[in-house]
């Protein structure tokens, strides 16, 4: 457009010399090679505003007069009229982080969102949204949000859903056990408004859920009374097992001490002496044999 433009203020600096009787004679002559010059420039203009070329993932919107068309370019060249105007939009997944981390999503800010659970507590959730455009509803997106349909519908729907689903879960709850069903009941929640608007959400990621300082401090309180309930069950189930262990050992020492009681008769006893004192005889030492009252001899050594 701007080639057009260009081209028709050459032409007409082109008629203006002609037409103009102060101009001198040697000026006038080359009033015609301006305006061919300005024609040539019209020419171009027109047939590159006629070319348009739509990038991969993207689409095009086309208004004539501020008139937005149905029908939408798809990517790759094509030739249009030189009077439309064409907005690109992307139809690829698109990403919006709303993070109370600095710099990590789209606000530079603490853009986090901050919620109430239905025991009354703040928790602050970080949350990322992907979604993208549907090709077909990109020029009623146009129409009826503009382009920036991120602030417009993206952001403040999916805060607001947050918050109005929040109020169902209680805090510990919301940070445990209930945080899928949570990112479920929001997901089904924000998939109708956003295909009602010619969005389609891909998937919603809750990253991160920040509870009140008490209730963290409440949590770990209670973890720490688990892990040492948990400590003691295990020194007491060491201890029944060393229990069990010893009991095991005393009854082996008892049956062991019957079985030996029950084995040794008197009959035994001579004869194992009679053994004894006939390998003391067989020695080469000299032996002292002491017979005491009893029926067992005491047996000394004479070298020591």
């Amino acid at each position: 457009m701007a080639l057009i433009i260009i081209g028709i203020i050459v032409f007409l600096v082109g008629l203006a010399i002609v037409r103009n009787s102060e101009w001198n004679y040697r000026y006038r002559r080359f009033s015609l090679p301006i305006r061919i010059i300005g024609g040539i420039i019209i020419l171009i203009g027109v047939l590159i505003s006629c070319v348009i070329q739509i990038e991969a993932g993207e689409v095009g919107v086309k208004k004539l007069f501020g008139k937005v068309q149905n029908d939408v370019l798809s990517s790759g060249l094509h030739f249009i009229n030189p009077l439309l105007v064409v907005e690109e939009m992307d139809v690829k997944t698109q990403n919006y982080t709303m993070s109370g981390v600095h710099d990590e999503g789209q606000k530079s800010n603490d853009d986090a969102i901050r919620a109430l659970t239905a025991d009354g507590l703040e928790v602050i959730i970080d949350l990322t949204v992907l979604y993208r455009v549907l090709p077909a509803d990109a020029p009623n997106i146009v129409r009826e949000i503009g382009l920036n349909y991120t602030d417009k519908v993206v952001r403040p729907l999916t805060r607001t859903k947050i918050r109005d689903n929040a109020v169902y879960y209680e805090a510990v709850s919301l940070y445990s056990s209930k945080r899928d069903e949570f990112q479920a009941r929001i997901f089904k929640s924000i998939e109708t408004d956003f295909k009602s608007r010619g969005l389609v959400l891909e998937q919603l990621l809750v990253r991160n859920i920040t509870l009140p300082q008490m209730v963290k401090t409440a949590i770990e309180q209670k973890i720490t009374a688990e892990q040492d309930a948990q400590k003691m069950q295990f020194v007491l189930a060491k201890e029944r097992q060393e229990a069990e262990r010893k009991r095991v050992e005393a009854q082996g020492i008892s049956d062991y001490q019957r079985i030996i009681n029950e084995s040794l008769t008197d009959r035994q006893l001579q004869y194992e002496q009679i053994k004894a004192m006939k390998d003391l005889a067989a020695s080469g030492n000299a032996k002292m044999v002491i017979m005491g009252r009893g029926n067992t001899p005491v047996i000394l050594d004479a070298k020591q």
